[in-house]
């Protein structure tokens, strides 16, 4: 083997690593979803720069017999996978799911290398299918391993007869309601949720193995969707006694394309055998083909409710229950946060809970992080809303920071999975309530650069300069809106 053969083979290896790099970091971040990947991508041109151009460099360098050139590829790719990598809010996390995939790629290319030496050939497909078959066969193990972990957690599931479990889902508002819920449950029961937002059955049978405690008396359970199928996936394993359905919306349009497909796929959540009552937000449309005994099993929320007042120092509201009303406070903020209580108050009295201590509980209640979350800092109010990103939600937070006297600042990517009718709506309010708005991103840069007229106006391509802008632009006792929070690959 003369140098130039050890170079080409050592470029071959590199270039392997580095496309190997790129597809698994989109994995990750698009829950291992090759038709998200590929059709649902904000950013198609990556797919170009990173990995298409670069391939197909590679092959015709090697058709040409210019393999020496091949290296010049492998390090102009290396540099520009680094400069993307220092941009990304959203890196790439070395899980044992991602090493296993390496160490497959090494094996593969490896015995292609091998071969190529042995039986002193070099085809340019051939370097491809190494890590086509890397992929194939990590897909394929990992499939077996969740079938196994599978079994493991409903072993484990099985051994807890007594353990009652709650799912929930909605288009927005269901994290929400399972902190409440939570929140007022553990005063009197032993009680364990997904952490975070993990809702999908892969987080869901982690979850269980590694940290839900065999003494736990319920067990809470976000269940979330790209496609049709995956909450009944979900409930066919967990077969949760009770259910909650949130409000449904026109979330996540672009993977379901009609607000009909949405509702249907959400309401998989009543496919649990052993479901015993599950509480709808009384707003939804039911599915046309609902099966009447599982319409039976529905109580709506709330179906009473009154003098609403929801500020910047909290929420009060009064709910009905049996004819008489009761008066909850609250310091979390947010009008719509009037429902996702009233939800996890109907489940809490569904399971024996007195109506006194779940008042009391609720003017206990803890802003979830991120969620209309109130700061203080350096003399500035901060509203963190960043994992709020469906209309109602973002509309509500503009109101609330419109109560506010000083001069008002948005941070905001605008509504991501949504259509441009939403971003428009969001972006004339911004327009009315906001001193300044600025758009982090490049997805709807467009729609609010168009329909903002009143206020000044910042477009960040990416969020690096964001801390500096802040501090340029804002001043004591100003209050800053971070309104969503798309990551950068968005």
């Amino acid at each position: 083997m003369n140098i130039e053969d050890f170079v080409s083979i050592v470029a071959r290896f590199l270039l392997s690593f580095e496309l190997a790099y790129y597809l698994i970091t989109l994995l990750q971040w698009y829950n291992y979803s090759f038709y998200r990947i590929v059709f649902m991508h904000h950013k198609f041109m990556w797919h170009i720069w990173f990995f298409l151009l670069p391939l197909v460099c590679s092959i015709v360098l090697q058709i040409l017999d210019l393999k020496e050139y091949v290296m010049i590829v492998a390090v102009v790719l290396l540099i520009a996978l680094v400069l993307w990598r220092l941009k990304q809010d959203k890196p790439l996390k070395f899980t044992k799911r991602v090493q296993r995939f390496f160490v497959l790629c090494f094996i593969f290319v490896l015995l292609d290398e091998g071969l190529g030496i042995l039986f002193e050939t070099s085809n340019p497909f051939m370097h491809i299918l190494s890590l086509l078959f890397a992929v194939v066969i990590s897909n394929l193990y990992e499939r077996v391993l969740l079938k196994q972990y599978k079994q493991i957690a409903k072993d484990k599931l099985e051994i807890m007869s007594r353990l009652k479990i709650i799912a929930i889902t909605a288009s927005f508002g269901k994290t929400s309601i399972k902190n409440f819920l939570f929140q007022i449950l553990s005063t009197h029961f032993s009680v364990y949720a997904t952490p975070r937002s993990v809702n999908t059955l892969t987080g869901i049978v982690a979850d269980i193995n590694e940290n839900l405690d065999y003494t736990a008396d319920i067990y809470i359970a976000e269940a979330g969707a790209r496609l049709k199928g995956d909450i009944d996936e979900i409930v066919q394993f967990l077969h949760p006694q009770y259910a909650v359905i949130g409000e449904v919306g026109a979330q996540h349009l672009e993977y379901f394309k009609t607000l009909e497909n949405i509702t249907n796929t959400k309401f998989e959540i009543l496919n649990s055998s052993r479901l015993r009552k599950a509480f709808v937000f009384e707003q939804n449309t039911l599915p046309k083909d609902l099966d009447p005994q599982k319409k039976k099993l529905l109580s709506f929320y709330p179906t009473g409710c009154r003098n609403i007042n929801a500020t910047l120092e909290g929420t009060s509201f009064e709910l009905e229950y049996k004819g008489q009303w009761y008066e909850f406070k609250t310091q979390i903020l947010g009008a719509f946060n009037v429902a996702n209580i009233a939800a996890a108050v109907s489940m809490a009295l569904e399971l024996g809970m007195r109506m006194s201590d779940i008042q009391h509980s609720v003017s206990k209640f803890e802003p979830v992080p991120h969620r209309l979350q109130k700061i203080f800092t350096n003399q500035k109010l901060i509203l963190d809303d960043s994992f709020n990103g469906n209309l109602k939600g973002m509309l509500e937070a503009a109101r609330l920071a419109s109560l506010y006297d000083g001069r008002k600042v948005v941070v905001t990517p605008g509504i991501v999975e949504s259509n441009k009718e939403s971003n428009i709506e969001l972006a004339k309010y911004f327009d009315e309530v906001f001193d300044i708005v600025i758009i982090t991103g490049t997805l709807n840069a467009k729609i609010f650069s168009k329909n903002i007229s009143k206020a000044q106006k910042i477009i960040l391509h990416s969020k690096e300069s964001l801390e500096s802008i802040l501090k340029a632009c804002t001043l004591p006792g100003d209050l800053i809106l971070f309104s969503n929070d798309a990551p950068n690959f968005i």
